[in-house]
């Protein structure tokens, strides 16, 4: 009788079998609302080896008990190393250009409280919350409150964001005048990194917050950033999300979304303006 084939023998330096998998993108659905689908094996299984060298485990089924068992330290460092964190300064330029031609504009004739109140949901390392309030302040004059809330579920991000300090290439790609006002350069030790402005940071709060639990401040705001978050949300998940949006912004006010991002069958809250910016009806 001729003998069965072998499987080759992976090279891979731990083992992560298919109830791995299973309990791995469970947890993360639970916790998060992120659904994780097959073809993200490899980048779960590149991005959490790192945790099983650090913690010392020999392999994945360890790991999961870890995760499963704990609800404090190493279940934060796995939800953040799992979500993904790709941002640049003033991406998605039109929603900028948006924001400083046709929005600002429009709530400064149309509010009767010289008040502005913004969301960055899904910050990242704060490059977009940063951008917003650069155009927020070279375009509404100082005598009215704005405040921006950024928020984001990985806990390491939001301690980035917070210290507003970066490689000097992240910000390559703005223009000189913007630069010498709002951008500080480091000097001896601290060359090649660069600092976003004290007025800039003063305007901004950094917090965690997981879009899934439940959300401790009132708003109304009157435009929210959540961009490319829900694209890794079931339809289900994003319905819900995109409702609550709709109850923490004022009538008239309007969304920012990711360019692969759409609420078409999703949420009927809200009106396509164009290039995935969205009111919410009321006016």
């Amino acid at each position: 009788m001729k003998a069965l084939k072998q499987p080759a023998a992976s090279n891979r330096e731990f083992v992560m079998t298919e109830r791995d998998f299973e309990i791995i993108r469970n947890i993360v659905s639970e916790r998060t609302g992120i659904v994780l689908s097959d073809g993200k094996r490899d980048m779960v299984y590149g991005r959490l080896a790192r945790r099983l060298r650090v913690l010392g485990l020999p392999g994945f089924g360890q790991y999961c008990d870890v995760i499963s068992q704990d609800d404090g330290e190493e279940l934060s460092e796995f939800i953040n190393a799992i979500t993904t964190n790709l941002t640049a300064f003033f991406r998605e330029a039109h929603h900028f250009e948006y924001l400083e031609k046709e929005l600002l504009p429009f709530i400064m004739e149309n509010k009767k409280e010289r008040k502005i109140r913004i969301w960055s949901a899904g910050c990242s390392s704060g490059e977009e919350p940063y951008s917003i309030a650069m155009v927020v302040r070279e375009n509404v004059p100082k005598d009215w409150d704005v405040k921006i809330l950024a928020t984001d579920l990985d806990t390491n991000m939001v301690n980035k964001a917070s210290l507003g300090i970066y490689d000097e290439k992240r910000v390559s790609g703005i223009d000189k005048k913007r630069l010498k006002r709002w951008i500080r350069r480091g000097r001896g030790n601290n060359s090649g990194m660069i600092r976003m402005s004290d007025e800039l940071r003063g305007i901004i709060t950094f917090n965690q917050l997981n879009l899934m639990h439940s959300w401790p401040f009132r708003g109304p705001f009157d435009f929210i950033f959540c961009r490319n978050v829900v694209i890794y949300f079931n339809k289900d998940t994003q319905r819900i999300l995109f409702n609550r949006f709709a109850d923490f912004l004022q009538d008239g006010a309007h969304m920012f979304i990711g360019h692969s991002e759409s609420m078409f069958n999703v949420c009927d809250r809200f009106r396509l303006l164009g290039k995935t910016i969205y009111r919410k009806q009321g006016i």
